[in-house]
């Protein structure tokens, strides 16, 4: 019961797994199945006292499976940042899509990265080293022996740092694109102020917004690597803050 608590709390709460568009079957058919296996490998024996001992390590494992499932998806956050501020660079920002990962409304630029990086996510395997870090953690942080510690903070401080950075190194080849624009737009209106800056800008930046998008395609792979990285780092964090 404790370890179909830890990996269903995982489940439910890391990417790809937690997405609206994968069955509920399968994610519970998916937890027992790897829980039967799990079974067999964990090692330990769990004492308590009562139903109150027991409700309490149930609580416990459900805080150790959703505290590492939540700082594996975060990471995927920064792309929902990264792509609302291309829109709002190129003008695509009052254009809104639902986000299947976030479960809020996005923008378009948003939703394709989000897309592609869970595409090279599943192509390159990174799930399986999602599952194989969950079994992993038995081992680190054995049945009952979780830690709950107050300063968790402090890791949820470090992924704002890091989600404003690597957010802006996304974002930086179109922030580059729209200097430029808006520089030879403002030369453009002291030369010749009878044109109508505006509505020469806002298809403008549209044409040089897209055609940075379609250069921006190959540094998908190292935009990709930038979000795995910090999914693995923020893993690895939270298991060594509950050990």
């Amino acid at each position: 019961m404790l370890i179909l608590v830890r990996i269903t709390a995982f489940v439910y709460a890391a990417p790809f797994f937690s997405l609206r568009d994968v069955p509920q079957k399968v994610k519970v058919g998916f937890s027992l199945f790897f829980t039967l296996i799990l079974f067999q490998i964990v090692p330990g024996q769990v004492q308590y006292d009562g139903i109150i001992g027991f409700a309490a390590l149930i609580i416990s494992e459900l805080m150790v499976g959703l505290i590492i499932g939540f700082f594996a998806n975060i990471s995927f956050y920064i792309l929902t940042f990264a792509g609302s501020i291309m829109d709002m660079e190129i003008g695509f920002s009052m254009v809104n899509q639902f986000d299947p990962v976030s479960n809020i409304q996005t923008t378009i630029t948003s939703n394709y990265y989000m897309y592609i990086v869970m595409l090279i996510m599943l192509v390159t395997n990174l799930h399986h080293y999602l599952i194989m870090a969950v079994a992993d953690t038995f081992k680190l942080i054995p049945l009952g022996a979780a830690k709950i510690r107050p300063d968790l903070y402090l890791l949820m401080l470090r992924f704002i740092k890091d989600y404003f950075i690597i957010g802006f190194r996304i974002v930086l080849p179109i922030f580059a694109g729209m200097l430029i624009v808006n520089s030879i737009l403002a030369i453009l209106a002291k030369i010749a102020p009878q044109l109508n800056m505006f509505v020469i800008g806002l298809q403008l930046k549209v044409l040089i917004g897209l055609f940075i998008l379609f250069l921006m395609v190959g540094l998908t792979p190292t935009v990709s690597g930038f979000i795995f990285d910090e999914m693995i780092s923020m893993i690895k964090s939270a298991i060594k803050a509950l050990t």
